[in-house]
């Protein structure tokens, strides 16, 4: 088991699924329920409010993420996708890749928030400091 991202090159799910109809359809689904909801949209990392189109989300699990029959299905829960911003969203996987235990030792949800924490604990310090 490795929390590693692949290289771009190997990646399918980077290459193909995230510009899948499939993919587009179940994000635009993601933010029509926060709107539902009355949940404003900020990041996770820093807390900053943001619109739709200033953040990424953040697969806690891929288990919704399949290819059947040649095309790509886009089953996520609501609540394994974590809104981030791009600059925080590579950060978490930055954590995430350099951190052996969290890349090799810990399934991919409890790294997702191990690292989350990680990353929110360093981003309050910088804005304090700002």
């Amino acid at each position: 088991m490795s929390n590693r991202r692949k290289p771009r090159t190997r990646n399918t799910y980077r290459t193909q699924f995230l510009s899948s109809p499939a993919w587009r359809a179940r994000r635009a689904r993601w933010f029509r329920k926060q709107n539902r909801l009355g949940c404003p949209l900020r990041c996770a990392g820093c807390d900053l409010p943001a619109t739709e189109h200033q953040l990424e989300l953040h697969h806690v699990t891929y288990s919704g993420v399949q290819f059947v029959s040649d095309s790509w299905r886009a089953f996520e829960r609501h609540t394994d996708l974590v809104p981030l911003h791009p600059y925080c969203h590579g950060m978490l996987h930055q954590i995430i890749e350099h951190d052996r235990v969290l890349a090799h030792h810990r399934g991919r949800r409890a790294a997702s928030a191990i690292a989350l924490n990680i990353l929110r604990r360093k981003l309050s310090h910088v804005q304090e400091a700002a």
